[in-house]
């Protein structure tokens, strides 16, 4: 972690906006907060739900530069002409709605900025991933992870960084907003495991939880690493 650089937040969220307004305010919340301390924006390339919310947010206050979407090319909408010459879209992953409009002249690389910041295209989940982590730890102090609400895919993503954390891969803050209860569930579990021996009493504050959005930044400052996780050299990976 660089001191002179600015923090770099991950955000994990859905790419809808689910049933209660409440999670779209906690995302435009988060953005304004953001941009109140100078974090960059790193996050899954949506265009839509609380995704697309606090991505355009924050670009609308700090400017495009300062959010980077990284998104996987299934995920990506691409344009195309059907046989009355018509401009269509088609969609890959099954026919999940896709977060991204990309034209042919776009280039492997990524997409031009626009309202919702830079945005690089990868070829899997597991390239996503690496690098919105990769990012982060190359950010300033207070850089970390953070969890809105979300589906399937919030919670693996927000998971696998508490892992990493364990693990010794990376040693920042994951924060949990929980608005009106929604992550009390999972907290619920770990609270669970730590009591049945599955998860050190230590780490099972490794994922830290936030009620209000004006604490989820200072939850990131303050965080101070588990003393019992692993000490291992990831250096080869």
């Amino acid at each position: 972690m660089t001191k002179d650089k600015p923090a770099v937040v991950c955000v994990f969220c859905g790419s809808t906006a689910g049933n209660d307004p409440v999670h779209l305010e906690a995302a435009r919340a988060l953005a304004y907060e953001f941009h109140k301390n100078n974090v960059q924006l790193v996050y899954g390339g949506g265009t839509t739900g609380l995704m697309g919310e606090i991505a355009k947010t924050l670009v609308s206050l700090s400017g495009p530069r300062a959010v980077h979407g990284v998104i996987p090319r299934a995920l990506v909408k691409v344009a195309s002409k059907n046989s009355a010459g018509e401009e269509t879209t088609t969609t890959a992953a099954g026919g999940k709605t896709a977060e991204r409009v990309i034209s042919e002249s776009a280039d492997e690389d990524g997409i031009p900025e626009s309202q919702f910041g830079l945005t690089t295209v990868v070829p899997d989940m597991h390239t996503r991933k690496r690098l919105m982590a990769t990012k982060v730890m190359e950010g300033g102090p207070g850089s970390g992870f953070v969890s809105l609400a979300g589906g399937f895919g919030t919670i693996e993503e927000v998971m696998e960084m508490t892992t990493w954390n364990q693990l010794g891969i990376h040693r920042v803050g994951v924060v949990l907003l929980n608005i009106n209860g929604y992550w009390d569930g999972l907290l619920a579990w770990v609270r669970t495991a730590v009591q049945q021996g599955f998860i050190h009493d230590d780490n099972g504050d490794i994922l830290i939880e936030a009620h209000d959005v004006k604490d989820v930044w200072p939850k990131l400052v303050e965080y101070q690493c588990s003393g019992n996780r692993l000490q291992l050299d990831w250096r080869q990976e």
